[in-house]
Parts: structure tokens; C-alpha cells; sequence
């Protein structure tokens, strides 16, 4: 069990499209130190990070977040 978590909301037309760009990322482990998954609920993504310290919890937040907003912005392209 790691001890530190953050947890992230995002109401967006775009949850699905959103959660399916991202599965291939949580797919893989990417630090031994970290763990992330996502769910959807209805219009709703729920990001969950958690980690062994805050160096790791920051890493994967940084990564993450970056990942959800790239597809965010995408929708709003095509």
C-alpha cells in the first residue's frame, strides 16, 4: 500500500475518448514507486495516483496530468 494518493476529477464531454487515450499508459508500470489507474463515471474521468514519497506521487502527477490535458486539447482539434 503506498501512503501517498492524489486524486483528480474532470467533467468533460470527452471522459471516454479521454480515458481510452490514456489506457495504454496505465497499461505499463512506469516507477516501481508509483501505481495510477482511471475509471470513468458517466461524463466524469477520476484519475487516482498514489505513491511511496512525494518525489514519486510528484513524477507521475507531472506525467499524468500532462497526458490528460494533451487529450483534452486534441478534442478540441479534431
Amino acid at each position: 500500500m503506498f501512503p501517498h494518493t492524489a486524486e483528480f476529477r474532470f467533467t468533460t464531454p470527452h471522459a471516454e475518448r479521454i480515458y481510452c487515450s490514456l489506457l495504454p499508459e496505465l497499461a505499463e508500470e512506469v516507477n516501481p514507486r508509483s501505481r495510477t489507474h482511471s475509471r470513468r463515471e458517466g461524463d466524469t474521468l477520476v484519475l487516482v495516483v498514489e505513491a511511496e514519497d512525494l518525489a514519486a506521487l510528484r513524477a507521475a502527477l507531472n506525467m499524468f496530468l500532462r497526458l490528460v490535458n494533451v487529450a483534452d486539447e486534441m478534442q478540441d482539434i479534431a
